[in-house]
């Protein structure tokens, strides 16, 4: 076979970034991140494969759980901003999620909290607040029409 010649692509390290609809002054683009930017991890598989005496039965997740992970600059203020809102109120609503390419779309979350804020040595060396949200990201839409 020939070499198809297919286009790699190209990552963009300053497309990244965190948006809060409810609260637009939360919202995290690449110059108030650390070096790690931003981490999406889905906690739970998207459907069950059940044993059964003869092989499977298929039980589809309607939603599962996902953590966000952002490393805010505490060297600016949007970082005191994110722990000023766990202060009046860790509930945030939506967040979506943009990767560092076009060619991989935005993830959009619902409910989401703020589950922890990791503000770093004070040793002068790391400028890193670890900032740990968590939210819902809906899967399987094809259940709502069965």
């Amino acid at each position: 076979m020939a070499n198809p010649l297919v286009a790699q692509g190209t990552l963009n390290r300053l497309r990244a970034s965190v948006t809060i609809p409810g609260n637009s002054s939360l919202n995290i683009t690449p110059p108030y991140m650390s070096k790690r930017f931003v981490t999406v991890t889905f906690d739970e598989d998207f459907d069950m494969l059940i044993p059964t005496a003869t092989g499977g039965v298929t039980s589809p997740e309607p939603y599962v759980m996902a953590t966000v992970t952002v490393g805010l600059l505490r060297t600016q203020s949007l970082a005191t901003s994110w722990q000023n809102q766990a202060l009046a109120n860790s509930d945030i609503g939506g967040v979506s999620i943009f990767p560092d390419t076009t060619a991989y779309g935005e993830i959009d979350l619902v409910n989401c909290i703020i589950r922890h804020i990791d503000p770093g040595p004070y040793d002068g060396t790391n400028p890193e607040v670890t900032l740990t949200l968590r939210g819902i990201y809906y899967v399987n839409n094809n259940l709502w029409t069965i």
